[in-house]
């Protein structure tokens, strides 16, 4: 069954926002340097869950996305891309709004590939690149993946998405999150909202890290810090190369972040229409800059053409 009916990624391909009346020069402007932050877990972790309403697919719980962006606003969304990307009809304002406020169905094709691949998170350092709802991630905590760490360009999808995902996912999760099975996601999420219930593993959040800002930005404060910092065994990234203009600064944070053996898996449409990027572009990229080998894994031909490629250092 097409994962089109899925409510989270019922649009495939994203419709380019700003202001329409974008001229050729700011559609081709750099990547906008958003300086990182780092984003702490609050204590009440009940807060976290205030006013979502969750629904879930398969095992993974996800906050409601349409609830979000009714309820999200003021202090909660200081960055406004909320009101932005509602009253634009847009899901990507460049330099703005980086289409974290939807789950996008490449999500569903590497959660699949885990499964079909056995994909081993055991013990391993992984980071969510661009992780918006950050189901990827989730499932490499269930995994039993060691270190979890996420990263989205808008600090507002951290705080009012990707954290609650995580918190809603840790509760009475700790036989299921520790099992390290991942079942296949071609299943469309269930339509019934439930609250989420009893207490989060907290040693589970504990072995999180959350981030947000330009892809550099966070890799500079990474690097940087005085924080214990280990390159990334696996990063996971869904839906990241819709635009050129990006390519640079992502190969440049692949290669600052992942371990000298590491894994990138990254899964993409063939081709973003009206947005022109595509996963034979930024592999002929990769090409040019002669830093890592690709192969492609798995090629999905239902609905737009889709494809995984893994990355890895030469």
């Amino acid at each position: 069954k097409s994962r089109k009916t899925a409510d989270p990624a019922a649009d495939s391909s994203p419709k380019l926002g700003a202001d329409k009346h974008q001229d050729e020069a700011t559609s081709k402007k750099k990547l906008c340097v958003k300086a990182a932050k780092e984003h702490s877990i609050p204590k009440n972790l009940n807060k976290v869950l205030e006013n979502k309403v969750m629904e879930t697919v398969l095992d993974l719980s996800y906050v409601k996305l349409s609830v979000v962006e009714m309820t999200c606003s003021g202090d909660a969304d200081n960055e406004g891309i909320v009101s932005k990307s509602v009253s634009s009809h847009s899901d990507l304002i460049p330099g703005v709004y980086e289409g974290g406020l939807k789950i996008w169905e490449c999500t569903f094709d590497l959660m699949d590939y885990f499964s079909e691949a056995e994909i081993e998170f055991t013990n391993k350092t992984v980071l969510d690149l661009g992780c918006g709802a950050g189901l990827l991630g989730i499932v490499a905590l269930r995994g039993k993946a060691d270190r979890v760490h996420f990263q989205d360009y808008n600090s507002t999808v951290i705080d009012e998405i990707t954290l609650p995902n995580l918190v809603a996912n840790c509760i009475n999760e700790g036989s299921r999150m520790g099992s390290g099975k991942y079942r296949k996601a071609s299943k469309p999420p269930s339509k019934l909202p439930r609250k989420a219930e009893g207490s989060p593993d907290v040693l589970m959040l504990n072995r999180c890290r959350f981030f947000s800002g330009e892809w550099s930005q966070v890799s500079q404060l990474l690097l940087s810090s005085n924080k214990p910092f280990s390159k990334y065994d696996i990063i996971l990234t869904s839906e990241t190369i819709y635009n050129p203009d990006y390519y640079s600064a992502l190969h440049d944070t692949l290669a600052q972040l992942l371990a000298k053996n590491g894994c990138v898996y990254l899964a993409s449409k063939v081709h973003y229409f009206g947005v022109g990027g595509g996963i034979y572009l930024f592999e002929k990229f990769i090409e040019e800059k002669n830093v890592f080998r690709t192969s492609m894994v798995k090629t999905i031909d239902q609905g737009l053409q889709r494809c995984i490629m893994e990355i890895a250092f030469k």
